[in-house]
């Protein structure tokens, strides 16, 4: 499957979460970076992180279900769902201490655990996460009208091949993301299903977390792609500012700092983890 080659390696390490077998991958050794990759994504997207500072660390990433290599799941995507994954999936593994890393949904998902699990977070990394944004009627409206152009896809729609290639022309417009935006573009028909799945559900009331982040404990970093049209930082910024012990970064990125703009990324990213010693 196309998908396939969008998240972890051939041959990665598989593990059974509440029946949904998940595909993650490892590079590195030392304290463990857990990564949460956006929705349609993959684990791949943080090879060139492993790539840079995988002598220093260990980085997980794990495949959500439907993506990547990972199996389907019988519950639709969600921040709440994965966050429930995400905890099965640090069981499983016997994770202890750890710095978690989450994109978009992903970081979303990061934020629920977070605020359920502090003991186990040594510091949390947000790149443009979901449900910091206030939902009014115009995201409503912006919400419907991206679920309808995801379900072209699930229905195959013809038109949907260069709607959605043009789409992630602007989602990840760097060059250092040209590899993996051509793998997700050539996945498109197979990702379709978890991202109406993911788009439907950021209009319920369990996808408002800004209250949330207002009570997290640990250090965040907030290392925020500031050309994002889908989760620009203005409407999210009264809950950034809102997180306690925060501090925030942006790149010259569209949504994926980390793969992106790498080295600019793993910079900060460094000085980060070096407060957390």
């Amino acid at each position: 499957m196309k998908r396939h080659e969008i998240g972890a390696a051939e041959g990665s390490l598989r593990v059974d979460v509440g029946g949904v077998d998940i595909a993650y991958q490892r590079w590195g050794a030392g304290p463990v970076v857990l990564c949460l990759h956006a929705i349609g994504h993959g684990a791949r997207d943080f090879e060139k992180l492993a790539d840079l500072i995988g002598g220093q660390v260990e980085i997980i990433a794990l495949d959500w279900p439907g993506q990547g290599r990972s199996g389907q799941d019988t519950e639709p995507a969600s921040a709440e769902r994965y966050s429930a994954l995400l905890e099965g999936f640090v069981d499983a593994l016997k994770l202890e201490k750890f710095v978690l890393y989450g994109n978009s949904i992903g970081g979303a998902a990061a934020i629920v655990y977070a605020d359920r699990h502090p003991e186990k977070i040594r510091g949390l990394v947000l790149s443009n996460p979901g449900g910091l944004a206030p939902v009014d009627g115009f995201a409503r409206f912006a919400i419907g009208r991206m679920v309808a152009f995801f379900q072209a896809g699930v229905d195959g729609k013809r038109w949907f091949s260069p709607a959605f290639k043009l789409y992630y022309g602007r989602v990840l417009p760097r060059r250092a993301a040209k590899a993996q935006r051509r793998r997700i573009i050539d996945a498109r028909f197979e990702i379709a299903q978890p991202l109406v799945e993911a788009w439907s559900s950021f209009v319920t009331s369990e996808a408002d977390i800004r209250s949330v982040a207002g009570r997290l404990t640990m250090p965040v970093l907030y290392a925020w792609a500031n050309k994002d049209q889908i989760v620009p930082l203005k409407k999210s910024r009264a809950a950034v500012d809102a997180t306690p012990d925060h501090e925030l970064a942006t790149f010259r990125a569209g949504h994926m700092p980390a793969l992106e703009t790498p080295k600019a990324f793993a910079k900060v990213l460094r000085r980060f983890l070096s407060k957390l010693s």
